[in-house]
């Protein structure tokens, strides 16, 4: 009879696809030990199960609006924040690709929107970002220069897409149609692709500039006006990424 420890072994190093012709097997068997493991298993693969159906309804969201053309998601990660650069991406997913866990990137962890953003760079057929920095922020408003990164991630692509797919924009100055979807970045797979590519691309901006400007935690707050951030500008007053039509309640300029 096998220990659980091989048990746990031999499961671990079989596809999850394959673990339900082996749990009837460990639900039957005497052992505490054993059957514990198999309910875990067996709630690990019912959560497989649940996030390959998401997948699936988004996909199927996404190929009913599209139509078959070829087309790209489009979403922007800065709006918010009180520093850094507003960054867009555009990306163009193969048709049949279904990468699980790809989802807004607000719903998942630093450590997935890393793995994921690797995924998708990976398997994208393209993959455009753009961005505007806080002096253009400043110049032309964070509506404005959100829409100028977006055209410049469209301008980026390798693939020409038929029409874009935005998370619940229409962008302006750019001919390629669009459609605009609420909550796009949670119902649609291209969307939420994007999503974590420009969030992902940001984050990494804003711990590159934490370590020339360490006195704001930037690599810990991504520039969002987090307590400790309004402290610092308050203490040191604004450094060279700073948005300064964002911070005039906090500083006098």
């Amino acid at each position: 009879m096998e220990s659980l420890k091989v048990i746990k072994e031999r499961m671990q190093a079989l596809p999850m696809e394959q673990w339900e012709q082996e749990l009837p097997l460990l639900e039957a068997d005497s052992r505490q030990g054993v059957i514990r493991f198999a309910a875990s298993c067996r709630k690990k693969l019912a959560a497989l199960t649940d996030e390959q159906e998401r997948i699936r309804q988004m996909q199927s969201f996404e190929r009913e609006l599209t139509q078959g053309c070829v087309f790209a998601g489009i979403d922007e990660a800065g709006r918010g924040p009180l520093a850094g650069p507003v960054v867009a991406a555009a990306v163009i997913m193969p048709r049949d690709c279904a990468l699980l866990y790809v989802n807004d990137s607000k719903k998942l962890s630093a450590a997935k929107r890393e793995e994921l953003f690797n995924l998708i760079m990976d398997t994208a057929v393209s993959v455009g970002v753009g961005m505007a920095s806080p002096g253009r922020i400043d110049e032309i408003n964070i509506l404005q220069a959100t829409y100028e990164a977006m055209r410049d991630a469209v301008s980026r692509l390798e693939t020409h897409p038929d029409m874009l797919v935005n998370d619940a924009v229409v962008i302006p100055g750019i001919a390629v149609p669009q459609k605009a979807v609420i909550k796009g970045d949670a119902k649609c797979y291209s969307i939420a692709a994007a999503s974590i590519i420009a969030k992902v691309t940001r984050d990494r901006i804003m711990e590159q500039y934490d370590s020339l400007y360490p006195e704001y935690g930037f690599a810990g707050h991504k520039g969002y006006g987090s307590a400790a951030h309004i402290a610092a500008l308050k203490e040191h007053g604004p450094c060279p990424i700073h948005r300064h039509s964002f911070i005039g309640h906090f500083v006098a300029e």
